[in-house]
């Protein structure tokens, strides 16, 4: 196993993260400073990384779902003053990170967890993992739009500045008024920004954007700001879509279900949170009594 991911799998930090810990003189194996990209022995060799003995830990691998709000940055670093993904999950203890990102203005499902290999296989398009968008765009899309959605368009990789065309996509008429329309579109990959993009290659504009799957998993009744972990059926369920023996990474003794975290409860309960999920939270207070009484 690769020195980074070894340290990243103990919970310690992210791999390019160890990278850093590396450079600096922080880790050793076998008492000889570590090098970048070497690999090691889980089992025999003797890592320390701050002067403490590091571990890969025995305990089931853990899976959250989470409702990002909009406005909410996609990141488990501080951003400035803007809200951000760990500011909302400070109640899940250890380290858990978000499996590939929405944008600001984007709301939806994100699946958290610690599994590095699960991670890594749902964000690579070879396992296909579906995800499932609720799509609000102005007026009343023609018939050629919806094919051309369904059948591939063409996008430019923003990352990447290579042109490509997009997989073939689901796309479904879920509702419509004579102002906007509600399509369901499910894809498998997951370029930057892709179904904006792909909704403004063909002429829709984007009122609300919102995801409400991942693979088998829905986002229901989560409220923004909100997290549950995934029940034992919904991890098995989903290893076994990326090829992840399940006995591997969870134990009878994690099929209890914890109840879904409210971060307005905690708010109200006066708990310790940090200034930007209060500015949050309020915020979401402050928008849900408007619109009931509107």
């Amino acid at each position: 196993m690769r020195i980074n991911k070894f340290i990243s799998e103990c919970g310690v930090c992210s791999r390019r993260e160890a990278e850093t810990l590396i450079r600096a003189g922080k880790v050793t194996v076998n008492g000889k400073p570590a090098d970048i990209g070497m690999d090691i022995d889980p089992q025999r060799d003797r890592v320390v990384c701050s002067g403490k003995r590091i571990r890969i830990k025995s305990c089931d691998k853990r899976y959250f779902a989470f409702y990002k709000p909009r406005g909410v940055i996609t990141s488990m670093k501080a951003q400035d003053d803007r809200s951000t993904v760990a500011d909302l999950i400070r109640g899940i203890n250890g380290r858990v990170y978000p499996v590939g990102r929405l944008d600001k203005d984007s709301e939806g499902l994100l699946i958290l967890t610690d599994d590095g290999q699960a991670a890594q296989r749902m964000m690579h398009p070879g396992y296909q993992i579906k995800k499932t968008y609720r799509v609000t765009v102005e007026g009343s899309p023609a018939d050629e739009q919806l094919d051309r959605l369904r059948g591939g368009v063409g996008i430019t990789d923003e990352e990447k500045g290579l042109d490509f065309i997009t997989a073939p996509a689901e796309v479904t008429i879920h509702s419509s008024d004579d102002r906007k329309t509600v399509l369901y579109i499910t894809i498998h990959e997951g370029k930057n920004r892709q179904i904006r993009r792909m909704c403004e290659a063909v002429g829709l504009r984007i009122m609300l954007l919102k995801r409400i799957a991942v693979a088998d998993i829905n986002i229901g009744s989560l409220a923004p700001g909100a997290y549950r972990p995934l029940s034992h059926s919904e991890v098995v369920k989903l290893l076994t879509e990326l090829k992840i023996d399940p006995e591997t990474r969870i134990s009878k003794k994690a099929e209890a279900r914890k109840p879904i975290v409210s971060n307005r409860n905690r708010l109200r309960r006066g708990r310790n949170i940090s200034i930007n999920e209060k500015r949050f939270l309020r915020q979401f207070a402050s928008k849900s009594k408007g619109s009931k009484g509107a």
